[in-house]
């Protein structure tokens, strides 16, 4: 059941460029360790599951350099981490320090699925934008770096991540203090 964040007819204002940007920044570190832990944790159960000897060797003749296993892993934990948190409360950790929430146009807390509609369409524009840079080098910064800044940039207060998964990134008011 979702969850009511205020009243249907209350409407917060759509969070700025600059707070979905560095919400994006802190929530991007936050990513980082948990990729890091989840790739310890997968390299672990790996070695003990092919034997430490046999395991070193395979590292040491690149058989495992671009594992995908480990990829499809680490995107499925990321995602499981952000819809869980878009889901249950609508603010990442980032988002909580900057005080921006995704919930629905209603203002209750959006699905699972709108969660991976949201987490895919930024999945997939960063995923086409490294595929560009790794084939066409540095000139692709040109066409990716605009296409990334579209990913997040509110136009008239909504993303494209906003208008696919049918859902609005909104600044919270500080409370009052009486």
């Amino acid at each position: 059941m979702p969850r009511r964040f205020h009243d249907a007819e209350e409407l917060l204002p759509p969070a700025t460029a600059l707070k979905r940007a560095l919400a994006i920044i802190y929530d991007g570190l936050i990513s980082i360790a948990v990729m890091l832990v989840v790739s310890w944790v997968y390299t672990m159960i790996g070695g003990f599951s092919t034997g430490w000897d046999q395991y070193e060797q395979m590292a040491e003749a690149g058989e495992l350099s671009g594992d995908p296993g480990l990829t499809f892993t680490l995107f499925l934990v990321l995602y499981l981490f952000f819809a869980y948190f878009w889901t249950r409360i609508g603010q990442t950790l980032g988002m909580q320090v900057w005080r921006v929430r995704i919930e629905n146009l209603d203002g209750t807390s959006v699905s699972w699925t709108q969660a991976l509609i949201r987490y895919v369409t930024a999945a997939a524009v960063v995923f086409l934008s490294m595929v560009g840079a790794y084939y066409l080098g540095a000139v692709t910064l040109l066409l990716s770096l605009p296409a990334i800044i579209a990913l997040f940039y509110p136009i008239n207060g909504l993303s494209l991540t906003d208008r696919t998964s049918n859902s609005v990134v909104v600044s919270i008011p500080r409370p009052v203090k009486a």
